[in-house]
């Protein structure tokens, strides 16, 4: 946070003197001889311009990313159970016990490993499904037990997931306008998944990549993905026409 302040602080301090020095160079102005000069001088102070905005820009990105370090950190005990029916009157530490010890198979886990859980959202009459259950552990261990042990709930209609800040949840699996921008859509379902709030990818050379923002996501090849793309597209055109080819290629009898 020093950091970011002392370099706003410079910034502000050569804006200044940027900006006094070319006014002080507009009032002297001669039509004779100054037009060629202030244009000079208005071309720097551009760029001096755009270079600030662009520092500026970075700093607000790097602070944006630590405050989501910080947030997702304090979420690393939290999980969301999906698709558990909903009933009035529940106890959901009961709930989360009862699905623990009968689909996760961890028969040493009690109500007391739970620090707290509700249902999110508002509830309504009208709902198609029921809500997710937010559900904190008191220990990091016990809420990674769980984690590890979600492929047991394959076919169960179940689900598990972390809970992951906006930012990360859009990286993750965003959707605008029935369009998917983020990880999952580039790579994937099979091949893209969070792990202790970082999102993970498989490219198509086999190598796996760590994501925690956009720009990571940038720095992965696309031309893979799509070089892959055209190959399917071609080989699927080569098959469909390899029978047409063989008949004109038929020598007549």
């Amino acid at each position: 946070m020093d950091a970011n302040q002392k370099a706003f602080a410079e910034l502000c301090t050569m804006f200044t003197e940027r900006m006094e020095a070319f006014e002080g160079e507009l009032k002297n102005a001669t039509p004779c001889n100054s037009l060629a000069t202030l244009a000079a001088d208005f071309l720097t102070f551009k760029s001096f311009f755009l270079k600030s905005l662009q520092s500026l820009q970075d700093q607000m990105l790097k602070l944006s990313q630590s405050v989501d370090n910080l947030e997702m950190r304090s979420r690393r005990k939290i999980l969301l159970l999906h698709g558990v029916p909903e009933e009035q009157q529940e106890d959901t530490a009961d709930v989360i016990k009862n699905i623990v010890l009968t689909k996760f198979k961890l028969p040493d886990f009690k109500v007391d490993h739970i620090s707290r859980c509700h249902r999110m959202g508002k509830y309504t009459a009208t709902q198609s499904r029921p809500r997710p259950i937010l559900f904190k552990l008191i220990d990091v261990s016990i809420r990674s037990k769980i984690w590890m042990a979600k492929t047991k709930l394959k076919g169960s209609g179940v689900t598990v997931s972390e809970f992951l800040t906006k930012y990360r949840h859009d990286l993750f699996m965003r959707m605008r306008h029935n369009v998917f921008l983020a990880a999952r859509h580039k790579f994937g379902i099979n091949k893209c998944w969070t792990r202790e709030g970082s999102v993970y990818v498989v490219s198509v050379d086999g190598s796996r990549h760590r994501i925690n923002s956009l720009s990571d996501l940038r720095k992965i090849p696309q031309e893979d993905i799509l070089q892959e793309e055209l190959t399917k597209t071609s080989t699927a055109k080569i098959m469909a026409a390899a029978p047409k080819s063989k008949r004109l290629g038929a020598t007549k009898k």
